[in-house]
């Protein structure tokens, strides 16, 4: 048995390295798409395009704009004088919002009334612009908190004071609350899912293919061992991109690791049985490797969407929500953060490991037991 199952890992591994092409696709380009998704996929709203129309100029006005300007969330890129500009600049998508505040929004605050003050956003990116008001309320809340301070003090003497109540937050396991550390090792996942994936579902109808499969038929190895013998080249793949991906996001994007990774490697060891496990089922009923690829990528990218990478799966729909327990991208997401992050161990995140488990030995076994030495 071992001798046949060496000779059919020797026969994969220079099948897969010998095209220096395919050597650059599995380890350049995954630490490549890896520094370019964790500077892209990030959703903190910082220097937003805005656009200034005061027409009353006066020095109420003035302090409320240098609050926003100098809060750091908004970046002050034009002053305008008229309706038809404010539409030319959002209709371009030259800022993101306007403020407006009117004629006699200075005295209107001078004499103990409400000013309006106009917010318009360009509301296209609806997460973008609910941040954006999210913004404008606190810095116009903490306006509003200094005047009546002001005028408090002005009626009742210098002596004058208020009590209040202060928030103090604190931010667990993310302090800065950057969408980095939280959008990356989900990076990881994704690209290890997506590489092996696709090496899988071609590795039985490559064999068709190229006519080599005649030649496994006449040969005694056992179903068993043809299928450990193609899956064992992308599991060591695997690994070998995960510690790599996983160096990048460490040391490039400065991404906590507190948890164990000796861990994160066996968890990677269950995610791939289910990952593989799909791809050969692809390879299996395929009868070109065109074909197996499109099929490929018809699971990948539901596959992505389900499994909480961007969207939160609490927000689906409950039946959605349902097919998800069907994802192994879905636990995989949830161990990989939680060691990256949190640093539980497996105490916490055994139920998304014998998930993993459960789902591997289910997809590999059906998998196996499609695969015919025939023709």
């Amino acid at each position: 048995m071992f001798e046949r199952l060496k000779a059919m890992l020797v026969k994969e591994f220079i099948q897969v390295f010998r095209d220096p092409k395919m050597r650059v696709i599995i380890f350049v380009l995954p630490i490549f798409q890896t520094i370019v998704f964790g500077y892209a996929v990030n959703t903190d709203v910082r220097d937003i395009k805005t656009a200034v129309y005061d027409l009353d100029n006066s020095p109420a006005s003035r302090d409320l704009i240098a609050r926003f300007a100098e809060s750091g969330y908004f970046r002050i890129v034009e002053h305008v004088y008229g309706d038809r500009r404010v539409e030319e600049l959002i209709d371009q998508g030259t800022v993101k919002a306007v403020l407006r505040m009117n004629r006699g929004f200075g005295a209107e605050l001078g004499a103990g009334r409400v000013a309006p003050l106009q917010i318009l956003l360009d509301g296209t990116d609806s997460n973008t612009a609910g941040i954006v008001l999210t913004y404008t309320g606190m810095i116009t809340a903490g306006y509003n908190d200094r005047i009546r301070l002001e005028q408090a003090a002005r009626a009742f003497g210098p002596s004058f004071r208020v009590g209040g109540v202060e928030m103090e937050s604190r931010a667990w396991f993310n302090e800065n609350l950057e969408s980095r550390n939280f959008y990356v090792p989900a990076v990881i996942a994704n690209i290890v899912f997506i590489i092996t994936m696709l090496l899988s579902s071609m590795a039985v109808v490559r064999e068709k293919e190229i006519g080599t499969m005649e030649q496994i038929i006449v040969t005694p190895i056992r179903r068993s061992e043809f299928i450990l013998g193609k899956t064992v080249p992308f599991i060591l793949i695997g690994f070998i991109d995960v510690a790599l991906i996983t160096l990048v996001a460490a040391f490039w994007f400065d991404v906590p690791i507190r948890g164990s990774i000796p861990l994160l490697f066996g968890a990677t060891a269950l995610f791939l049985m289910s990952s593989l496990g799909f791809g050969l089922l692809i390879s299996t009923v395929s009868r070109t490797q065109q074909q197996a690829m499109m099929s490929a990528f018809f699971f990948i990218f539901p596959a992505m969407l389900l499994s909480g990478f961007a969207f939160p799966i609490e927000n689906m729909p409950e039946t959605v929500q349902w097919l998800t327990f069907l994802n192994p991208l879905r636990y995989y997401l949830v161990i990989i953060r939680g060691i990256f992050l949190k640093g539980v161990g497996l105490s916490i995140l055994w139920q998304q490991l014998l998930a993993l488990f459960l789902l591997g030995i289910v997809i590999l076994g059906f998998a196996v037991s499609r695969f015919r030495k025939t023709l």
